[in-house]
């Protein structure tokens, strides 16, 4: 199984976004596949904190469109939410410490170690921070 990374769901909501073709063509071909894979539930809410700021975007998506966006996703049959367990705050603790992940890298440490859990092997992400963590490989977008 593969899980998708926040940045991934980002590119193929937002038309503007550079990797926007590839991210949905990747998304596509999970959602109409059938193979398994996965949306680690931390990305799904930093989708929605990401694409509906003002900060961020100009304008920024809709809390209906981002809501949408994911709808659609989750509807796939292949599409598995990936929460947190019972073995997911060891995992946490182990995934920290094993890659010194402090600061903003404790988010991707917290996708690894749910990874981990799962027995998720492999993250699509266009995010090298994961490179850090020997757990997890990641599948970077290609153009």
């Amino acid at each position: 199984m593969i899980a998708v990374d926040t940045n991934v769901l980002i590119y193929a909501h937002r038309a503007e976004a550079s990797l926007h073709a590839v991210a949905s063509r990747e998304l596509v071909a999970l959602a109409e596949g059938s193979a398994r894979w996965g949306l680690p539930v931390f990305c799904v809410t930093e989708f929605i904190r990401v694409v509906t700021h003002r900060r961020v975007f100009n304008p920024p998506s809709t809390l209906t469109q981002a809501t949408g966006f994911l709808e659609e996703l989750v509807a796939s049959p292949s599409c598995r939410i990936v929460r947190p367990g019972t073995q997911f705050t060891s995992l946490l603790i182990e995934t920290v410490h094993g890659a010194g992940a402090r600061g903003n890298l404790v988010f991707d440490a917290q996708i690894v170690a749910l990874c981990r859990e799962h027995g998720i092997a492999t993250i699509l992400t266009n995010d090298r921070d994961f490179d850090r963590f020997r757990d997890v490989r990641a599948r970077y977008l290609e153009q």
